[in-house]
């Protein structure tokens, strides 16, 4: 799927040198928020999980040059009547604040909403992480509530905010755009 300035398509076992790379450099920017494969061990976990039926996970890539530029990852995807799932994403330095990630989020929505047909999507954010809360709420994503010590991340059972968005409400706004 592609943007008009980034392009995004599922990892491969191939980009593992320039992901751990990528996440390395973005520790202190992804610290505590999450917590992402750092090793090749810890990135074939990660490529082995994209590839559950439950999961669909994107790496985002710069149109002019193929950097990386962040990732998005949907997953726990639940079918029948509820037909919902999970999203996490972040920016990898130097290229966080630059709009990319919005871009691709936008793709990835697309994605979402129509080749995979679900109806929901929850991004679960600590309340201090406000780029993140920044890129939910421009896609249109709601905040519905908020959930104490919700996951655990760094080793630590941590506050989140539940925001989510519907289909009907993508649609409303991707015909807006």
């Amino acid at each position: 799927m592609s943007g008009v300035r980034v392009y995004v398509r599922s990892p491969e076992a191939g980009d593992c040198d320039g992901f751990i790379t990528a996440m390395r450099a973005s520790r202190d920017l992804h610290r505590p928020w999450i917590s992402m494969p750092q090793t090749p061990l810890e990135y074939a976990t990660y490529l082995e999980r994209s590839r559950l039926d439950t999961c669909a996970f994107f790496i985002a890539r710069r149109r002019e040059d193929d950097a990386l530029v962040g990732f998005l990852n949907i997953s726990e995807i639940v079918r029948g009547g509820f037909q919902s799932a999970f999203l996490g994403y972040g920016a990898v330095t130097p290229h966080a604040g630059q709009g990319y990630l919005g871009e691709a989020l936008e793709l990835v929505l697309r994605e979402a909403f129509g080749g995979l047909r679900l109806h929901r999507l929850e991004a679960n954010i600590q309340p201090g992480n406000r780029a993140s809360i920044a890129l939910a709420r421009k896609a249109g994503f709601e905040l519905e509530g908020f959930s104490p010590r919700y996951l655990k991340v760094g080793g630590r059972w941590r506050d989140h905010e539940r925001w989510a968005i519907r289909v009907e409400t993508w649609r409303d706004l991707d015909r807006s755009r």
